[in-house]
């Protein structure tokens, strides 16, 4: 089956085309046929796309809203120009595969697409106002162009938290006012956390059923997970993506009373707080140049420096404390995985976070670590009680193989039952 799977922000729309097929004896074939972007939604967006014949296509064009984007996505890919053989018309796409960050309390897992789950997720956009409305236009335009035949599956960056405990996920509020809101901890990036624990598995050749491990998505979004018997009991982020480790533009975890000191004395709104919260601070907000570690790095080994090593150490320490609060959480671990854009190019910040973590038996190899750059590794020595791994993430390969799974009822729909208001629409 050929998937297209979407990937649709406010202003950016990227895709892949992976083919799946499951031979006869239940071995799994996939093929990345193809991938790109249209990049700035409107009369001069920048569309890129890559094709099995390795040529780059790239224009400028016109795609004022997803549903030109995803028509110049159709056009391409079903042209010559892609080189996919096995696609010359919509028809030849068997299914849409589309990642919703937010699945509030009700979606647990990968869910086809129906009417009640459309009215769903847009009603969940008021807990994700940035995020799940363009995934409902991508939906809605893939639906327009593809026609009803075509399935569509919502595959939710939220649904592998839904197994954090009671106690874990819930906040220290009033219980029928966080009951009413949907306010609890709901995790984010679940899919990239997902695929690197059953590629930690496969791996390790160990049953997904005993992986204890702490996973760490480190790039401009950063998170980390608990991980235990393969499922994540808890995780960094919280209500919203907000919470937790220090990102590139985010702040993460932060006094509220903070809040009030700004807006009395800064005379901030609400909306221009969580602004600022998102967008100006993080690494950002410390360093004061720039919310890409590779810049912070170079600026950190000069004279001025002072600000971005700042940066990087608040950065380093937050993890640090999220890994030693997990390992309590876990009763131990048997490794440290690192992942996102971060976590597998930079040797140099996964040697500090790790500094000081041999009280827990964790010894990193420092001609591993500074050999593993974007692929998969041990960076830890031979020995290390605790281990430490970079493992890449896939989460368009997760989101391909989910909708396959989905479509052959190995994953249908299920919800999670339980409270009121928006949180489990």
């Amino acid at each position: 089956m050929n998937v297209l799977v979407l990937n649709c922000g406010s202003a950016t729309v990227k895709f892949q085309i992976i083919a799946i097929e499951e031979t006869a004896d239940r071995e799994r074939r996939e093929c990345r046929l193809a991938r790109g972007m249209v990049d700035g939604l409107g009369p001069e967006a920048l569309v890129v796309f890559e094709g099995t014949r390795g040529g780059v296509h790239r224009v400028v064009a016109s795609a004022p809203d997803h549903r030109a984007a995803v028509e110049h996505i159709l056009g391409w890919v079903c042209s010559p120009a892609s080189g996919i053989p096995d696609i010359t018309k919509p028809d030849d796409v068997g299914a849409v595969g589309h990642r919703v960050v937010h699945g509030g309390s009700r979606f647990a897992q990968s869910t086809l697409v129906d009417e009640d789950v459309l009215a769903a997720l847009e009603a969940l956009g008021e807990l994700a106002p940035l995020h799940n409305p363009p995934a409902v236009s991508g939906i809605l335009a893939s639906r327009e162009i593809l026609g009803p035949k075509t399935p569509m599956v919502a595959v939710f960056d939220t649904a592998f938290h839904h197994t954090i405990p009671e106690h874990a996920h819930s906040y220290a509020i009033p219980h029928e006012m966080a009951r009413r809101y949907g306010l609890r901890r709901y995790g984010f990036h679940g899919t990239s956390h997902r695929y690197v624990t059953e590629r930690y598995a496969e791996i390790r050749g160990t049953p997904r059923d005993q992986v204890n491990i702490i996973t760490l998505h480190l790039g401009n979004g950063a998170s980390a997970t608990a991980i235990k018997g393969g499922r994540s009991v808890d995780t960094s982020m919280g209500f919203t993506p907000l919470e937790g480790l220090v990102m590139g533009t985010r702040s993460g975890d932060l006094d509220p009373a903070i809040l009030e000191v700004l807006s009395q004395r800064e005379g901030l709104s609400v909306d221009q707080l969580l602004t600022m919260l998102n967008t100006a601070s993080g690494l950002l907000g410390l360093s004061g140049l720039s919310a890409d570690m590779r810049t912070l790095l170079e600026a950190a080994a000069g004279p001025e420096g002072r600000q971005a090593r700042l940066a990087i150490e608040v950065f380093c320490y937050r993890t640090r404390k999220y890994i030693g609060a997990y390992l309590a959480a876990l009763g131990g671990a048997d490794a440290i995985v690192f992942t996102g854009g971060i976590g597998e190019n930079a040797p140099a910040i996964r040697a500090q976070i790790c500094a000081g973590l041999d009280w827990f038996g964790l010894t990193l190899d420092p001609a591993r670590n500074g050999a593993a750059v974007g692929h998969e590794a041990r960076i830890s020595a031979d020995g290390s009680r605790l281990q430490a791994w970079v493992i890449p993430t896939d989460e368009e390969l997760l989101i391909a193989r989910d909708t396959v799974r989905c479509l052959a009822g190995g994953s249908g729909r299920q919800t999670a039952g339980g409270g009121e208001g928006v949180g489990n629409a």
